[in-house]
């Protein structure tokens, strides 16, 4: 009994030191990504280096109350009415709202209509990755 406790442990050792040795490699690869989806500040930072819009969603009154520097605005509920303005704008779109769900809604239409768009959520917690 003590010789399969102990082959069991040794077994144990030997994959978590392999997990960890192949861990970063995985990681480059994408894999790890496609398993269990991607991080969002990886994802902003990666569509700010391609120069993408931040795109408020979120109403006019919202928009004139507060919104992050440089944003273009265009409420949720004219976004179907003004895809060929985004699209030519020919870049990325980062959407975002108050709390992230019109955001959601945003880039799924986008998305829809074949513009590369991602979900940057809430404003605030974006203004932090932004900083």
């Amino acid at each position: 009994m003590l010789n399969v406790l102990l082959s069991t442990c040794n077994l144990s050792y030997a994959l978590n030191q392999l997990v960890y040795a192949f861990l970063p490699k995985l990681k480059n690869m994408g894999f790890l990504t496609k398993l269990f989806g991607s991080n969002k500040t990886d994802d902003i930072k990666m569509y700010l280096r391609k120069e993408a819009v931040l795109l408020d969603v979120r109403t006019k009154s919202e928009y004139d109350n507060a919104h992050l520097k440089d944003a273009l605005h265009i409420p949720l509920q004219e976004i179907k009415g003004r895809i060929n303005d985004i699209k030519q704008l020919n870049k990325p779109v980062i959407a975002y709202c108050q709390s992230g769900m019109r955001s959601r809604s945003a880039t799924k239409i986008l998305k829809s209509a074949g513009i590369d768009a991602i979900n940057g959520g809430g404003m605030l917690d974006l203004k932090q990755e932004l900083n």
